[in-house]
């Protein structure tokens, strides 16, 4: 596959390395020369410096015979006119374009993403997305990581086993013996900032990250059994009103009507501004690093604090102070990867990595075949992928110990005629089934092969 992508920013990079590993042909364009030379030295990819929405850089790039252009530069405007171009100079397939300006996506104005005016086939708004991902785990209290799948039938769920979870030093093995009547299956933990794969005879010990997909009715039940029991928070801070902030609370306004909000936000001018559009919630001018200001939250009270300023320090800093004063439960908003292994030791509950859920989702629009829904562990170690099971499939009426999976892919679930269940062994693949399924980094292409047939290639 020919793959075009325009920016080579955090996103862009980790977009070209996912698909250059799987052999794919990428070119990535920057006008950054700097970057460029990072893309060069690190990656297998062509590299080229200029403008992403000139139609000579774009030429040379090899848009004519490209299957996909990615646009992700810092520049909504560029990303909308590389696409426009890769389409009617190139005829590109697909195009897929990073808008962050929300005036672009309001309802008025949705036909400008028409095939007969801006022919973008897929828009992603960063802040919109992250704020639906920090939304998910707030509705699924003690979570570190959360993703529904199957249209909410099941959930991919992370959790911290703590010294309080009932499985501590149990093999995987025997906990379907232990919870029969409960739909669940660990697929990947982590482990001192090391991600494993389990077999049956692992056992989880205090301080893993266990992942686990689960039915959707077995939820609650099953987050007990690793010593998740907390309840869902009414009282929320949350320090940032940018975008993310801004759509956050929004959310929360709309779909649970008890919540007693509070926004921090450093900003005079965006402080004036959320008064005037938040409500009845509380708007703080000033900033989360104050004593006075996290007193005048009322963060003792607080049973979750988010921090989603675009300065990673704040984020983490403010959130040990919030903790510091008696909030129970903190989420942190994270872009630098570096920091990753530092925040769950200094006792942030949850860290949101913005990179990592665009990257997923981009991805999800370029994988081929039946793939339905991808959602990256962490920092990309495996993926979760849903995938819909063609008539044409070879899989087609083998039962899941025939499929002879390698040790790194694992059939977590399947959905059949709208229900949930984990499977055996014996269980038999039947057309139209969505199997989900995880799969390390090495194996995501392979998995992707499986489901792929020549009438499904986008």
């Amino acid at each position: 596959m020919r793959v075009i992508i325009c920016g080579a920013g955090q996103v862009g990079y980790n977009i070209a390395a996912y698909l250059a590993r799987e052999n794919n042909d990428v070119t990535i364009v920057d006008v950054q020369s700097s970057l460029i030379s990072k893309i060069s030295e690190n990656l297998d990819v062509n590299a080229i410096v200029g403008h992403a929405s000139n139609p000579d850089v774009l030429n040379a790039a090899g848009a004519k015979g490209a299957d996909i252009m990615i646009a992700v530069t810092q520049s909504d405007e560029v990303n909308m006119v590389a696409c426009q171009i890769g389409h009617s100079l190139f005829g590109i397939p697909k195009k897929i374009a990073r808008v962050r300006e929300q005036a672009y996506l309001q309802p008025q104005w949705s036909n400008l993403f028409s095939r007969a005016h801006m022919p973008i086939d897929v828009i992603i708004s960063p802040e919109v997305i992250v704020a639906h991902d920090i939304y998910e785990r707030l509705v699924v209290p003690g979570t570190s990581y959360v993703n529904s799948l199957a249209d909410g039938k099941a959930y991919i769920i992370g959790v911290v086993c703590g010294p309080e979870c009932p499985v501590i030093s149990t093999p995987i093995k025997q906990l379907r013996n232990l919870f029969p009547d409960l739909a669940f299956q660990i697929i990947a933990m982590r482990r001192q900032n090391k991600a494993i794969i389990p077999d049956e005879g692992d056992q989880l010990e205090v301080g893993d990250e266990a992942f686990f997909i689960v039915s959707r009715n077995h939820l609650k039940r099953t987050l007990g059994i690793f010593g998740h029991e907390e309840k869902e928070a009414h009282k929320i801070v949350i320090v940032g009103g940018g975008n993310i902030g801004y759509g956050l609370a929004k959310l929360l306004q709309e779909k649970n009507k008890h919540v007693q909000i509070k926004m921090i936000e450093r900003n005079a001018d965006r402080a004036v501004f959320l008064s005037k559009n938040m409500g009845e919630a509380i708007i703080l001018n000033g900033s989360a690093l104050e004593k006075s200001i996290l007193e005048e939250s009322s963060i003792a009270n607080a049973e979750t604090m988010i921090a989603v300023t675009n300065d990673d320090e704040s984020n983490i800093l403010g959130s040990l102070l919030a903790k510091q004063y008696g909030c129970k439960r903190v989420i942190t908003l994270v872009n630098n990867e570096a920091y990753s292994p530092m925040v769950g030791p200094l006792g942030v509950d949850v860290m949101v990595s913005p990179r990592s859920i665009i990257v997923a989702t981009i991805m999800q629009h370029v994988r081929r075949g039946r793939i339905k829904g991808l959602y990256n562990l962490r920092d990309g170690f495996a993926e979760v992928m849903e995938a819909e099971v063609s008539e044409n499939s070879h899989i087609v009426n083998m039962s899941v110990e025939e499929l002879s999976l390698p040790h790194e892919i694992i059939v977590g679930g399947i959905v059949r005629d709208e229900e949930f269940m984990i499977p055996s062994p014996e269980t038999k693949v039947k057309a139209g089934d969505v199997i989900i399924m995880l799969a390390s980094r090495n194996q995501a292409q392979n998995v992707e092969k499986m489901f792929s047939v020549q009438v499904d290639l986008f």
